[in-house]
């Protein structure tokens, strides 16, 4: 039986973003480095942010992005909600933490800043103080840089880091017979994001098996198991169950990005991959009707096409 798209959207919301670009002597280091610092950060609901990979660049990666050094490069996303408190000061907060005890530490590695925007985080005179006394400021590969002496040699980073305005909270959910199945599609979805430049896919190896809804039973959580969607809860929820009959497992990703129409071009990548794969059931995707976010990734291209050219105001 053909795998079946929901005609249905994913509810995403509003993010502030920075992105870093770290360079090392090859793809081992730089491998480490981004394991690192985007490491604890797949949720908001327990964590500092959201983080990841959104693509390598320079030898070894996408060569059309030209490195500052010209080593091997990997750009990472780092992701708050604009709805917590103090966001700008949360995000620089993270940036410091994150980038003073991950890529500092991190044997070959130096660090860079993505975006030119009007707003930054003047970061690179923070995490010198790491120097005592001995850090200095330079002009290296065209840029302003702070150099702080460490016992490797020598770390260098840009003085200032930007952020913008983004989006979290897209979503996937693959609906399997099996958990093979299920997992085995998701991975191909996966694939095919990842291709996409200006994304990140947050959890463990870009997967969600743990699907949340917002709020719980117990009022010290925010958010807890998603259980009309759980297959082993079936025969004990009864009507409440809503999963396709023959579903026995959901795989979820999650999507965040630079804006609505990049995380709709790699939504419809992650569904073209893996539509066709066996012993899958359902395509389908996580919303509120509006409460969380008020901006929605249709899964169906002609859908999302349609309420382009519905009339505003």
């Amino acid at each position: 039986m053909a795998c079946i798209v929901d005609d249905t959207y994913a509810e995403a919301f509003r993010s502030i973003s920075a992105e870093v670009l770290v360079t090392a002597r090859d793809r081992y280091w730089l491998d480490q480095a981004a394991a690192a610092a985007t490491g604890h950060a797949s949720s908001t609901i327990f964590c500092d942010c959201e983080a990841g990979i959104d693509r390598f660049v320079g030898p070894g990666g996408d060569e059309s992005f030209e490195t500052p050094d010209g080593r091997p490069g990997v750009i990472l996303q780092f992701h708050v909600p604009r709805f917590v408190k103090n966001r700008e000061k949360h995000l620089e907060k993270t940036l410091l933490y994150r980038l003073s005890q991950n890529i500092l530490t991190c044997p070959t590695t130096r660090c860079f800043n993505v975006l030119e925007t009007d707003g930054n985080f003047k970061l690179g005179r923070k995490i010198a103080l790491f120097g005592d006394g001995h850090q200095f400021r330079d002009e290296r590969y065209g840029r302003k840089v702070w150099v702080i002496p460490i016992m490797g040699g020598e770390f260098v980073l840009d003085r200032r880091f930007g952020f913008r305005d983004s989006l979290m909270g897209g979503n996937l959910w693959f609906m399997g017979e099996s958990e093979d199945a299920a997992i085995d599609a998701t991975q191909q979805a996966l694939a095919a994001i990842q291709e996409i430049p200006g994304v990140i896919t947050p959890f463990p190896g870009g997967i969600a098996a743990s699907g949340s809804k917002a709020g719980s039973r117990y009022s010290f959580l925010i958010a807890s198991t998603n259980h009309p969607f759980c297959p082993t809860l079936r025969e004990k929820l009864g009507d409440e169950c809503q999963l396709p009959d023959g579903v026995t497992s959901v795989m979820e990703i999650i999507i965040n990005g630079h804006d609505l129409e990049t995380v709709t071009r790699a939504t419809h990548a992650g569904i073209a991959a893996a539509v066709d794969m066996p012993g899958l059931v359902r395509i389908s995707a996580g919303n509120y009707g509006g409460r969380l976010g008020k901006n929605f990734v249709y899964l169906r291209p002609e859908t999302a096409a349609a309420q382009q050219k519905e009339p505003t105001g």
